[in-house]
Order: structure tokens, then sequence, then C-alpha cells
């Protein structure tokens, strides 16, 4: 399996509070029909804070299942509980899942030592290649380049990270520091173009849920040495990842996604629908570039 590219951190659509299987299945044939590189159940923005760990399973089932090994499938199973991130990581690999995702233990701000006692833990209870989550915004903890590096060489099953602080001094010392077979994800829809530039493979991306082919072809025109197009489409792309954020992720792309109709608008408490005058600018700019 290649991990680069475009890869889409998929919302989970609900229906009365459950699981819309239907829907999911929908929305994931249509990001392969658009040309999706690889996608991604039960991260942040699939709302995985709040699914059971039964639903949390489920949603990776249904994922592999609809792809059928037609691109990669990066499942989230981490946790900021070794065991639970275990048992997670062990259901994805059982349901045939490429790799996993693992984020760094929030809450608990483990130290250096701590990280990496973690993934080791991890990787042998269950050996599958797995790509460290690095989102401070999200954690309250930073993985730093150094404990990166430790992570890459000490454990085999370490392929690489999503890299979602934005920070490009950063992303570059970690791909200076680990070298070019470790494999760098942006977590961070803004810096997609930029991280590409310092030795990054692509992106885990939110926007890629509403416009999955513009993001795959930006990817691709990198690849391609395209640089023009792939300027085109980064700024083409600004003014709907900025609409993405105006309110807290998935929030704002799970309602864009129900403005084209392929979701219902439901979220679970303690996120709740836009205020109403950003759900009007999320409209005007989903309207400018013609995806309602």
């Amino acid at each position: 399996m290649q991990f680069s590219g475009a890869f889409t951190a998929l919302v989970t659509p609900y229906k009365d509070n459950r699981i819309d299987e239907e829907a999911y299945r929908a929305l994931i044939e249509w990001q392969l029909e658009q040309g999706i590189d690889g996608v991604v159940p039960c991260g942040t923005t699939g709302e995985s804070a709040t699914l059971s760990h039964e639903e949390h399973k489920k949603v990776i089932s249904i994922c592999v299942d609809q792809v059928k090994g037609r691109v990669p499938v990066i499942a989230g199973a981490g946790s900021n509980c070794t065991s639970e991130a275990i048992d997670l990581t062990r259901y994805a690999k059982e349901a045939g899942a490429d790799a996993a995702l693992l984020i760094t233990p929030y809450y608990n701000k483990p130290t250096p030592e701590g990280l990496v006692a973690h993934f080791k833990a991890i990787a042998s209870a269950v050996s599958i290649p797995f790509f460290v989550y690095n989102v401070p915004g999200r954690t309250s903890l930073n993985v730093m380049p150094g404990t990166v590096a430790r992570i890459f060489n000490e454990i085999p099953e370490a392929i690489g990270i999503k890299e979602a602080t934005g920070n490009l001094k950063q992303v570059s010392e970690v791909v200076e520091e680990c070298g070019p077979d470790f494999i760098v994800l942006s977590g961070d829809d803004f810096t997609i173009l930029p991280l590409l530039s310092v030795g990054g493979h692509g992106v885990i991306s939110v926007v890629s849920n509403i416009i999955p082919n513009m993001v795959h072809s930006m990817c691709r025109a990198y690849a391609h040495k395209d640089l023009q197009k792939a300027q085109e489409l980064h700024f083409k792309m600004a003014p709907l990842c900025r609409a993405m954020f105006l309110e807290t992720n998935p929030i704002p792309v799970k309602t864009s996604l129900a403005m084209m109709g392929k979701v219902r608008r439901e979220f679970r408490l303690p996120l709740v629908a836009m205020l109403p005058e950003n759900e009007d600018k999320l409209r005007a700019d989903l309207r400018s570039a013609g995806l309602i």
C-alpha cells in the first residue's frame, strides 16, 4: 500500500443518534469515485471521542468492507489509555485495516519516555503499521522531533506521523531527523502544499470530505512537479479550508455535507449545530465553490 496523497478523515454520519451505515457507505463510495487516495475512519473528524467501543469497531468494519482494498484504510485506534488503544488497534488489524492512526495520549500528558513506552506496548501487542497522530491543539502535548525519531528508530511498526501542528519548522526537523522513509502526512489543511515542499507525503484532510478530487489533484500535481497547478489549487481551496474551521471541527464539514445532501445534519453532544451567522458564511462559501 502507498501511504501518500490525499486521505480523507471521514465524518461519521448519524441517523437518530445511531450510525447511518447507508450514508456512510455512500460517502465512502463517492470519495473513491472522486479519486481519493485513502480514507481514515474514526479520527477526530469522525467524532471518535463520542463513539462507544462497539460503534468504533463497527465504523472501521464498514469502512474496510466498503473500500474492499481499492485504497489504503488508516483506522483511528488511539486512546489515552494504553490498554484501550491496544484493544482498538487489535480490532483494526483483525478488520483488515492497512494501518492504524494512534493519537498521543491526551489529558495524561506523558513524558517522552512515557510516549515511547506507550507506542512500544501497542506495537508489542499488535504488529500493524501505525502513524503517530500529533495534534497538540487537542491533546495539550506536542511530540517533538527527537521523540518522533526515537519512536521511528525503536519501533518497526511506526511508519509515519500525522503532523497537525501547522508548524513547518517542526515538520522540517521531523523529516530531517527521520529521513525520507518516514511518512509525514499533514493534519492541517492550511499547510498541505508547504508541508509537501519540505518532504511531506500527503495529508489526512478535513476539507477533502467535500472536495476529495481537488485535494487529490493538488497532491498529485505536486508529485508530478507541476508546481503552478498545485499552487492554483492551494489558493482555490483556501476559502473552503477557512470555512471548515468557522467552528469546532467537524461541525462545519458535517454541516457542509448535509447541505450537499450526503449526510444528515446530526451531531453528538457536546457538539451542536452551527450558529446561524456562521452557517450563513459557510453556505456562501459552498455556493461560491459550486458545491451547492
